[in-house]
């Protein structure tokens, strides 16, 4: 029997199962990112009760009652608007020079934005461009109902890194912002919509500064790091699966026949069958082999939330694991 040339056809289709494959596999990056994805909620709805007892200090609710009245009663009164980004502030010290380019320490105003809505910004301390482009973080979180639609893909900032701006990074954003929406549709819509508040004022977060204490404020900055470092586990986990297609790529633009890459699938722990690549339409070989279609509508069920208890244990083990490796 004679042996089946390798294609560029039959490359790409062992290339996709491979990093479905990849994906799919329960590595250390990829429980980092669960285990943090979890937490999400979490970590979102705390952060925001406290920016919330901060701003009802501020503008308490008998007071926007009033001015609720106000606005009902003439039409030439707007002030009323709601917001889900603010600048809060507390009175701090910095370091400073004098004259004589001495150190010394004064009072300050130590003042920041916190922006609660699904592309609000977040710190870190990477340099790295991705790391600075909100939407990351959307992406992150809602990653495999992006990875579900056509022409979306979560990881594009990540694939794209330290590439200039190109029409294939620009297509896949404009879609995956489409679906994800914004204040008028949603996931978007839903999100921004249960992080906001009446207040009085303009509609913009930069024409009022809230002041709160400091421990308020390093709790939401923590929040912000928090929001980071979930967004830079979703970064490690697929740079670290790039780095394992670029060198599979490199093998199958080596290999001669169809047996040769089937042989590197298998070592690599997938098992695929000739007559899979031969017969099967690059679509159905990604999403429709019985294992990945299996693994898509686990996903779609309702699972139990865990308990702080099971996410504790789970961490410790990751910790663990970390330690070793």
């Amino acid at each position: 029997m004679s042996r089946i040339r390798l294609n560029q056809e039959y490359r790409n289709k062992i290339a996709n199962r491979m990093r479905v494959h990849l994906e799919q596999e329960d590595t250390i990056e990829k429980q980092n990112y669960d285990n943090l994805k979890a937490d999400q909620i979490d970590i979102n709805d705390n952060a925001w009760k406290v920016a919330e007892k901060i701003v009802r200090r501020h503008y308490t609710l008998d007071d926007v009652a009033k001015a609720q009245y106000l606005q009902d009663k003439f039409e030439n009164v707007d002030t009323i608007a709601k917001d889900s980004c603010f600048h809060f502030h507390y009175m701090g010290t910095k370091e400073t020079r004098d004259y004589d380019n001495n150190p010394k320490v004064e009072e300050a105003t130590i003042e920041k934005h916190f922006d609660f809505r699904l592309n609000g910004s977040f710190d870190t301390d990477s340099n790295s461009s991705y790391s600075r482009d909100d939407s990351g973080y959307g992406y992150a979180l809602f990653r495999d109902e992006l990875k579900a639609q056509d022409n979306c893909n979560p990881d594009i900032l990540i694939e794209q890194e330290g590439k200039d701006q190109n029409p294939h990074k620009t297509k896949y954003c404009d879609n995956n912002n489409k679906y994800l929406g914004d204040d008028d549709k949603g996931y978007g819509k839903e999100w921004n919509e249960k992080y906001q508040l009446d207040l009085i004022g303009r509609n913009y977060c930069r024409d009022r500064s809230i002041a709160c204490t400091e421990q308020e404020f390093m709790m939401l900055q923590d929040w912000k790091k928090q929001k980071a470092q979930f967004v830079m586990a979703h970064h490690k986990w697929i740079s670290s699966i790039l780095k394992q297609m670029k060198e599979i790529k490199v093998g199958l633009k080596g290999y001669k026949y169809l047996d040769e890459a089937i042989e590197l699938a298998t070592e690599l722990g997938l098992n695929i069958t000739d007559a899979e690549i031969v017969r099967t339409n690059s679509t159905g070989l990604t999403i429709y082999n019985p294992k990945n279609l299996a693994d898509r509508i686990k996903g779609m069920k309702n699972k139990r939330e865990k308990t702080r208890e099971e996410k504790i244990a789970e961490r410790l083990l990751y910790e663990k694991q970390q330690s070793v490796n």
